[in-house]
């Protein structure tokens, strides 16, 4: 994976706004800033504009906070898991970011 990305892992609301762990160690990745529209994790279309590829396992939920290679840093609107038990392509995360 060419890329590294940090996260800032989501906790929940607090009193004024969401709450977040500190960031973690780089993430190797592969990143993609291109516009797609997707779903978030309430079934909404909405528009992504940085999808990442990253090893299986992943910790990073929904509305957690991304920097990208870029400096860009962007919300994970929906991770979606990829696995293929018994099947010859590799296992995955894959994160949709605003």
């Amino acid at each position: 994976m060419p890329h590294r990305i940090t996260i800032a892992r989501y906790r929940g609301d607090g009193p004024v706004g969401p709450v977040y762990w500190p960031p973690g160690d780089p993430v190797a990745a592969l990143v993609s800033e291109t516009v797609r529209t997707v779903r978030d994790r309430t079934g909404a279309e909405v528009t992504s504009t940085a999808q990442i590829i990253a090893s299986p396992g992943l910790d990073c939920p929904a509305q957690s906070r991304i920097t990208l290679p870029s400096g860009r840093v962007t919300t994970a609107l929906h991770i979606s898991p990829h696995t293929a038990p018994g099947l010859p392509v590799p296992q995955s995360t894959e994160v949709f970011c605003e």
